[in-house]
């Protein structure tokens, strides 16, 4: 009984460091993904419309067009609304983060870029996305439905897109409601270990989540975290 291959992972490099581009496109093709490149987010915009890639590793400076500005207008086209976008930084100031994560970015990956790091971090992805009993079933609270295995929400029927870091977020504080969480925690459980955040990242991912769901279904407990409010 044949059993089916796992899908191919589309990776687009996007930096203007030639060297960088060389370096992460051997790592990934020895791990068997397919890539594509562009040296700046101009090119990186035209490339992705015909590659379309399931992942993007893209950098923040760079000419013609930075990163923020490419991600942004990458994610506001519907067919790159679930793709995942890395950004590759050697700015570990914090207004470059936020920026990053307000533009859409799903992670934060500083530079000098260690290959094995970026590849595990890309498993997890894999896994995430391949793993039929990762996700629990749908969570009703208010009003509120997170629909965990179609990475969906609804607000009273009404459906709201948000970014996966942002749904990973609501999701994970809605599954133990009044539970308070400290930014750590909440940095451990959605993004790891592997990418670089400061904490400041949690309260940017619960502000623009409050904008799109509710300011009542995230309550601030000051001076300790955050917890979903169920009453």
């Amino acid at each position: 009984m044949s059993t089916a291959k796992p899908p191919v992972y589309k990776v687009l490099v996007v930096d203007d460091d030639p060297d960088i581009v060389e370096l992460l496109e051997f790592n990934l093709k020895k791990e068997g993904y397919l890539t594509a490149s562009a040296g700046d987010g101009r090119q990186a915009l035209e490339v992705a419309a015909t590659f379309g890639p399931d992942i993007i590793l893209l950098d923040v400076m760079m000419p013609h067009l930075d990163g923020i500005a490419a991600c942004r207008l990458l994610r506001e086209q519907p067919k790159f609304k679930d793709t995942y976008i890395l950004f590759l930084t050697a700015r570990a100031e914090e207004f470059s983060e936020v920026a990053a994560f307000d533009a859409g970015a799903d992670d934060f990956i500083a530079k000098p870029i260690k290959p094995r790091a970026l590849l595990s971090r890309l498993a997890a992805l894999k896994r995430r996305d391949q793993d039929p009993h990762a996700a629990v079933e749908a969570i009703e609270i208010n009003g509120l439905r997170i629909d965990r295995t179609g990475f969906a929400v609804y607000q009273d029927g009404r459906k709201i897109t948000l970014p996966k870091k942002e749904f990973e977020l609501l999701a994970f504080l809605a599954a133990a409601p009044h539970k308070v969480f400290n930014r750590e925690e909440l940095l451990q459980n959605i993004w790891g270990n592997d990418v670089f955040v400061l904490a400041r990242t949690v309260d940017v991912h619960v502000r623009k989540v409050r904008e799109k769901v509710g300011d009542h279904h995230i309550q601030t407990i000051k001076g300790v975290g955050y917890r979903f409010n169920a009453d």
